[in-house]
């Protein structure tokens, strides 16, 4: 059985867990280590991870990465670009086991993890469409891109779970209290998926086989829970869509505290 366990999600730190059997890893890691480790406890998921995977070097997807990979002995897969922005800023060292990853990916008998890139303020952002081989499940991960590439579409078709973010109302952004040029990067190419154009590509998602959404990255100050729910409701609608029929929609939580999980 899949276990798919959204941690953390949003601008205060980001984590996913997905185990399949005795395959259990992270997908960012942007809590403290101690977060994480009693997040996991929380959730009655394992600690054994065997590796995490980096989607970029900001600090809400990292700041718990070099005392979790150490404490577990957990490896590391990035970009290379990744690789020497958290050298930089000392988050990885030689008493880490990391290795860069380019986009042909990495697979074993058990799962095959392709990367695909994003557009991000960062160095060498990734996405990922993780197939998991026994189970016959793909899940991708698509969250801090400004927008959906045609490449980034192709990647995660045909996902049977996905996360995508969904991160601010463009109307709560462009009257908020944010300062400007923190608004234009957020909207710009290079920042934040709005809930519009989350929204907008979902229906071609279960078109392609999609049947469970999990929005991610929302903002605390330029988004709710209920209006990136709303917004991605009335678009599947609006091509005959129905929730429980034909697709689920859930929110990522903040902090799991609630014991959220999909399972498969």
């Amino acid at each position: 059985m899949i276990t798919i366990c959204p941690l953390f999600s949003g601008s205060e730190g980001n984590s996913i867990y997905i185990e399949d059997d005795d395959l259990c890893f992270l997908v960012d890691a942007g809590r403290s280590a101690k977060q994480i480790e009693s997040t996991l406890m929380k959730n009655d998921l394992k600690t054994s991870i065997k590796f995490i995977l980096v989607t970029h070097e900001h600090s809400d997807h990292t700041s718990g990465l070099r005392v979790f990979a150490k404490k577990f002995g957990v490896k590391i897969y990035t970009s290379k670009g990744t690789i020497k922005a958290l050298e930089k800023k000392q988050v990885l060292n030689s008493k880490l086991e990391y290795k860069a990853i380019d986009l042909k990916g990495i697979e074993n008998e058990k799962i095959k993890i392709s990367p695909f890139e994003i557009s991000h303020d960062c160095s060498e952002g990734y996405g990922y469409s993780i197939f998991l081989k026994k189970s016959n499940v793909k899940i991708s991960i698509c969250s801090d891109l400004g927008y959906v590439s045609q490449n980034v579409l192709d990647m995660i078709l045909g996902s049977n779970v996905l996360f995508i973010e969904s991160n601010h109302d463009l109307d709560m952004l462009k009257n908020g209290p944010y300062p400007q040029v923190l608004k234009d990067r957020i909207m710009s190419k290079q920042g934040h998926l709005s809930n519009s154009s989350c929204s907008e590509i979902l229906p071609k998602l279960v078109e392609s086989g999609t049947s469970k959404f999990i929005l991610c990255h929302l903002s605390s100050t330029n988004n709710t829970p209920e209006i990136a729910y709303n917004c991605a409701i009335s678009s599947l609608k609006n091509y005959g869509m129905e929730q429980g029929k034909n697709f689920e929609l859930y929110i990522s939580p903040k902090k799991n505290v609630e014991e959220f999980k999909i399972c498969i």
